[in-house]
């Protein structure tokens, strides 16, 4: 088998899922109730800023959390494989794999949102932290660009 980097899988990934801008997803949570927001980021990445009513579901438990008798198990959430459910995470990369999972498990309108979370702040749409109090764009945007330390590069041949 051939080593892929994580680029080069949601590169794959992407011609077989399907993605939203931003401000598509937010007419859609506007209009059409039964949408469901899923984000993927972890606990630290969620509370820092998040959609208002999305339901969070790290990325390490979304199998689980989306089938049956599992500690994991959201109802809701394997409930809705006939509902329009729209994946978010930092920068739609996880999603784009996400969204291809979710497929496979059944789920018939499953999107990924392009540029993530960082797109949304970028398009000055809300996010809120964990008290519910909307984060300033400018914060959030701090929030949403980790610095890579030297030691995350690859070493030079």
């Amino acid at each position: 088998m051939t080593q892929k980097t994580f680029a080069a899988l949601v590169a794959d990934a992407l011609p077989q899922i399907r993605e939203l801008m931003p401000w598509d997803v937010d007419d859609m949570r506007q209009t059409d109730p039964a949408l469901m927001i899923v984000d993927i980021r972890e606990v630290d990445e969620y509370a820092a800023g998040f959609i208002q009513g999305s339901l969070h579901v790290p990325r390490g438990v979304l199998e689980t959390a989306c089938d049956w008798g599992y500690s994991e198990t959201i109802p809701a959430l394997v409930q809705a494989r006939d509902k329009p459910v729209v994946l978010v995470c930092r920068s739609g990369n996880r999603t784009a794999l996400a969204a291809m999972t979710l497929q496979w498990m059944g789920y018939q309108q499953v999107y990924s949102m392009k540029t993530g979370i960082r797109g949304w702040n970028d398009y000055e749409l809300p996010l809120f932290n964990a008290d519910g109090i909307q984060v300033d764009v400018d914060t959030a945007e701090q929030e949403l660009d980790p610095p890579v330390s030297p030691e995350q590069m690859k070493p030079k041949d």
